[in-house]
């Protein structure tokens, strides 16, 4: 059994090769000490490696991308630890403060590093500031990293002019936080849509539960978001499972649904593997496939 899924069968959805998991996190409080003070939100129990592991066995993925969670601020040695644990198949993507050293940037790339993230949701709990976008999009352009956007609706349409002049690619998170039911109708994702279109973005298909008011098993608002992407623009996706759901809030999701809820998003056998390892490969660095 996986910790922190409901579910206790695997998914019917068989991985290929070289899937990646593009979208998850890692917590071990026991090894690397929490800052203070915390979010509101509880610190997900059995969120080591060991335990993700567990999910990598259950789902067939064997790549990943750990993103540094929250809870941890811009304190990355928990995701850089958790990338040298799970080896070449890892990639990570991290949260920093403009006052961070080049000497320092370096060394996150070279341990694996690809992407900064801006969690900007909740002001009393963000570690970065809006305002720190631009600056650090210079600084983390030489390496060719990306930045990975973890924001509302609300704040996608206020940044738009900011997200298409950005001299580096960046990423979406949680299929563009839409309202709802407004969905593909709203006008957060035409702001997204336009930027896939442009070549500018990538948007990660993961957390389907927060993205419904419909639920599983079908989780159909979140279906027909996630669909109209894939017709869209499949060659800018990538899939995360999001594990360990630090953002759920009625139970814990099965993480087997989640992955076969996959092949109702991409139903083409050959757009999925783009998405699981294609895209991947071109994103974060990953030995391309033969």
């Amino acid at each position: 059994m996986v910790p922190n899924s409901s579910g206790t069968a695997p998914p019917q959805l068989k991985a290929p090769a070289n899937a990646c998991d593009s979208h998850h996190h890692i917590y071990d409080p026991a090894r690397f000490a929490l800052p203070q003070p915390q979010p509101a939100r509880p610190v997900p129990a059995n969120s080591t490696v060991a335990d993700y592991r567990l999910l990598q066995k259950c789902i067939g993925t064997t790549r990943n991308v750990v993103v540094q969670p929250r809870h941890y601020g811009t304190d990355n040695a928990v995701t850089l630890d958790a990338i040298k644990q799970l080896g070449k198949n890892a990639r990570g993507v991290a949260v920093v403060h403009p006052s961070i050293s080049d000497a320092e940037l370096q060394r996150f790339n070279d341990a694996g590093i690809r992407g900064i993230r801006f969690s900007l949701g909740d002001p009393k709990t963000r570690a970065v500031q809006p305002d720190m976008i631009e600056p650090l999009a210079e600084r983390v352009a030489e390496f060719g990293w990306h930045i990975q956007f973890n924001i509302e609706a609300d704040q996608i349409v206020e940044l738009a002019d900011i997200l298409r002049r950005l001299p580096v690619p960046i990423v979406i998170d949680h299929l563009g936080h839409p309202h709802l039911p407004a969905g593909v109708n709203d006008e957060s994702h035409r702001i997204v849509r336009g930027l896939l279109d442009q070549g500018r973005a990538w948007l990660k298909l993961a957390g389907a539960y927060f993205n419904t008011k419909i639920g599983p098993p079908t989780y159909a608002d979140a279906t027909q978001i996630a669909q109209a992407f894939v017709k869209a623009a499949p060659e800018r996706l990538v899939w995360g499972s999001d594990w360990p759901h630090p953002s759920a809030t009625d139970g814990k999701p099965d993480d087997s649904l989640l992955f076969d809820l996959l092949s109702v998003w991409a139903p083409d056998e050959a757009v999925r593997n783009r998405i699981l390892v294609q895209n991947p490969e071109t994103l974060y660095g990953f030995d391309q496939s033969a």
